[in-house]
């Protein structure tokens, strides 16, 4: 069984641990392969399909897409447009915004020229954004593509709406997944 790669300081050495190639010293990155990968995208699937389940008000594309940002561009204008929250004030305020939050990112790291998603680790963790990268050797970005009834996505951002998709993915994904 696989586990997660997560950015921290080590307990040893107080070395920054390289995830996927980066090092980030003060935030959490994670990068998720082999089982555990596929437990958290079964999972996110299954939430999404109690979601949708639960409101379907709006055809299936229109409530993705108010679900999820989709695509580097989308995430890059997000993250530009959010402000900065302290971690400590995120869950109390972002109910309270108006304008669109994100929750986390899922980036395939499968992606080339690398360069087409380097800033967005950069803009998250400027705006404490947690960023997950999902690692299955060339197929990333086809898994992500799934979530969100694409063929691929290199990249995709949870809006924060304050609904019970976004009470798994703050809660499960973040806590169970570890």
């Amino acid at each position: 069984m696989s586990m997660p790669i997560t950015a921290s300081r080590t307990k040893s050495t107080g070395e920054d641990v390289s995830v996927c190639g980066n090092s980030f010293p003060q935030q959490k990155i994670r990068c998720y392969e082999g089982e555990v990968l596929d437990r958290l995208l079964t999972s996110i699937k299954r939430e999404i399909a109690t979601a949708r389940n639960s409101d379907v008000s709006l055809p299936e594309k229109l409530w993705l897409k108010q679900l999820f940002s989709v695509g580097v561009n989308e995430i890059t204008r997000v993250l530009e447009r959010m402000p900065p929250i302290p971690a400590n004030e995120r869950s109390s305020l972002s109910a309270k915004m108006h304008s669109a939050r994100l929750q986390v990112v899922l980036i395939a790291s499968d992606c080339h020229p690398r360069l087409l998603t380097k800033h967005l680790e950069s803009l998250a963790i400027s705006k404490k954004v947690p960023i997950v990268f999902v690692k299955d050797k060339k197929r990333g970005s086809l898994r992500l593509g799934e979530l969100v009834k694409l063929k691929t996505a290199i990249a995709i951002g949870v809006k924060d709406k304050g609904n019970q998709f976004n009470k798994f993915i703050s809660n499960g994904m973040i806590h169970n997944f570890e």
